[in-house]
């Protein structure tokens, strides 16, 4: 038995198999430990710092109005200076995911992005996310410059997602789901769901090398659906709500997805449950808040924070960084 990378995952290699057989945390894998990944053309996961996504969004229906960019030079103008603060990649999204969004057409959702896209790709030195559920939407952004797809649905809401990717060579950014987006909440349950979907980049030849994994924090509208009218309400024996204390949970256990086997991305940046522990409503005000979440994110195993705001969160993150490494 070794120790293997910074996280302290047990490798067992089976002496009797050709192939490499690892027992990690009790889940076998077959073929490998896949001790790292890309996106794009940055390097994640073992041994590597942690990678920095900065989130730019295009749709009025965001949570954060601060991360809404409707006009060309202002998108341009932000994702340069999400550069500049330490963003590795840039993430680009069209339509709205959160409980008070709309969805949009696929026409409009392709149009914007596209469009988006073709400029970004002419002025960053960094790889493109397009955060996209629709196949035919992410083809069309991979062939404007897009190498990162972020699908929030798992591979799992268009059956040709997968397959995409696979052709195009790109990294995907994988989210917790069974059926909606958000749905899952128990850590087996999110484990489960990100079993299933790569299962569908095994079956697809998306390699594993490509894939970064997130575990879906968040008040999803299929997550508060599934609680109905007692999602927000106070959980028993606690202080928050149910749907809160499903991310604060999420983030505690974190550790457990390591065995996974893929880099774990997590989005923390200003979202409700932080509103709910520090009674902050308004998303303006949950700077401080989030960039403490990232911190324990990053000692719990994170190897990729999602952010609105590079430079704090980098800040954050090489301190928690500093303090794994020096616990061996």
């Amino acid at each position: 038995m070794v120790t293997f990378g910074t996280h302290g995952a047990k490798i067992w290699k089976c002496p009797s198999c050709p192939k490499k057989a690892l027992v990690l945390c009790g889940l076998i894998l077959v073929g490998g430990w896949v001790a790292g990944a890309r996106l794009g053309d940055v390097k994640v996961g073992e041994n590597q710092r942690v990678v920095i996504i900065g989130a730019l969004n295009l749709s009025p229906d965001s949570f954060y109005r601060g991360s809404i960019t409707r006009k060309k030079s202002d998108m341009i103008k932000r994702a340069r200076w999400m550069v500049e603060q330490g963003a590795n990649v840039i993430d680009v999204g069209a339509m709205g995911t959160g409980p008070k969004s709309r969805p949009i057409s696929p026409e409009m959702e392709k149009r914007e992005l596209v469009s988006a896209v073709k400029l970004l790709a002419k002025e960053l030195d960094v790889p493109i996310s397009a955060d996209t559920q629709r196949a035919e939407i992410a083809k069309a952004a991979i062939e404007a410059g897009v190498t990162v797809i972020n699908d929030i649905s798992g591979l799992k809401s268009d059956a040709r997602m997968a397959e995409v990717i696979a052709d195009a060579g790109c990294s995907a950014l994988v989210m917790a789901t069974r059926r909606a987006p958000g749905d899952v909440y128990e850590t087996d349950e999110i484990k489960l769901a990100l079993k299933e979907s790569l299962h569908i980049c095994k079956k697809s030849g998306v390699p594993l090398n490509r894939v970064v994994l997130d575990p879906a924090i968040g008040y999803w509208p299929a997550r508060l659906a599934r609680f109905g009218h007692r999602a927000k309400k106070r959980a028993r024996d606690s202080r928050y709500k149910v749907v809160t204390l499903i991310d604060l949970k999420i983030l505690a256990r974190l550790q457990e997805l390591k065995s996974l086997g893929c880099p774990l991305c997590v989005g923390i940046s200003r979202k409700s449950f932080l509103g709910d522990v520090l009674k902050l409503p308004k998303p303006e005000d949950r700077l401080i808040g989030s960039l403490a979440a990232t911190a324990i994110a990053v000692l719990n195993g994170a190897d990729v924070i999602r952010t609105h705001d590079p430079a704090e969160t980098l800040q954050a993150v090489r301190v928690a960084e500093a303090i794994r490494e020096a616990g061996g």
